[in-house]
């Protein structure tokens, strides 16, 4: 867009980052290498006066400090998180935001308490229509000074996988992550995750804050309602082979036989299948699969034996989930920039 600078677009990419493709060959991401997407500023959190307040149409309100959390039963849950903005910098023209390629991805485990386990402890009221989440960000968007705040039905709220996670890979959030606490809902993009997160809200109606009505909607124009977004959409990613050109991150490799891979994820059922193509997309092959690392809610491994002739090849890579979802050649474009997942390119020079 015409208002959003090359100046604006580094600040953004300085303050975010991505996961380097070559990291798809760890089945889960080192925390140092997971995507991050922050909206305003990473909050400084005091743990000695930090409370989580579960509060609203409950009929039993909970304030609890961190060994309160700590205390009561832990799971672990090993899920993909994208950013719903994935994509963005593919689109022309770029919407004004994050200018993502395709790196805005993750794998994490992450242990925490069950959000179904506190709701039904601090006993939902007959009314309740949506959980709502704040955190201790704050920032001004769209022209609206607020925390950073999204909901979610009771009925996704509820499901077992959901968690209040403090931990991340085995070790206590870091600040960036969302420490101490944050929302992790496995199979939703990543704007749903409310990070720093300090109050779990019972409503009696649907939230219509930001978050959850302006911004993250699938939109065709400005006039547009739009469609709010959910869940994740199938995305099949290859690790880069051979080595980059410095610029333009064009890859160079010797002839010979050789293992393509990467990963692949939906966040609406299980990956079906992944296809290679060796020509831009023009013909497509079966790849192999693996379930690692063995969660529903993770990404799995797939692998692709190319016999790479002397000369220029554009390899793609593409998935279809157990849904029957399938990534799109050409997805249409919204005034947001979000779920581009058109598949990969990746140039390749034998030589």
């Amino acid at each position: 867009m015409a208002d959003f600078s090359m100046v604006q677009a580094v600040q953004m990419a300085t303050r975010n980052h991505g996961m380097p493709l070559e990291a798809l060959r760890y089945p889960v991401t080192p925390t140092g290498l997971h995507y991050l997407l922050i909206h305003y500023d990473i909050p400084v959190v005091d743990l000695g006066s930090w409370r989580l307040d579960v509060d609203g149409e409950v009929q039993r309100p909970l304030s609890l400090t961190a060994d309160d959390l700590r205390g009561r039963n832990a799971v672990e849950v090993c899920s993909t998180m994208e950013c719903a903005g994935n994509g963005r910098a593919r689109f022309e023209p770029m919407p004004a935001s994050q200018p993502w390629l395709l790196e805005a991805v993750g794998t994490a485990r992450w242990r925490g308490v069950r959000l179904r386990s506190l709701l039904e402890e601090a006993g939902l009221g007959e009314g309740a229509v949506e959980i709502l989440f704040t955190g201790l960000d704050r920032g001004v968007e769209g022209g609206l000074e607020q925390v950073y705040q999204r909901s979610l039905p009771v009925a996704e709220a509820m499901r077992d996988e959901v968690l209040l996670a403090y931990e991340m890979n085995g070790a206590p959030l870091l600040p960036q992550h969302g420490f101490p606490l944050r929302l992790v809902v496995p199979g939703w993009y990543g704007m749903t995750n409310v990070k720093w997160l300090t109050a779990v809200t019972v409503l009696d109606r649907a939230f219509d804050g930001y978050q959850q009505e302006h911004a993250y909607r699938l939109r065709a124009g400005e006039g547009d309602d739009g469609i709010p977004l959910t869940r994740m959409l199938p995305r099949a990613l290859m690790a880069p082979p051979g080595i980059p050109e410095f610029l333009t991150r064009e890859r160079a490799l010797a002839p010979g036989e050789h293992v393509l891979e990467g990963r692949a994820w939906s966040g609406h059922a299980a990956i079906a299948s992944v296809e290679v193509s060796l020509d831009g997309g023009e013909s497509w092959e079966p790849a192999e699969l693996s379930r690692e690392p063995d969660s529903p809610w993770a990404w799995c491994a797939w692998t692709y034996s190319w016999s790479a002739a002397p000369g220029r090849h554009t390899l793609c890579c593409r998935a279809t989930d157990k849904a029957g979802n399938e990534q799109p050649l050409e997805p249409g474009w919204n005034t947001g920039g979000y779920a581009n997942n058109s598949p990969q390119l990746v140039v390749v020079t034998v030589r």
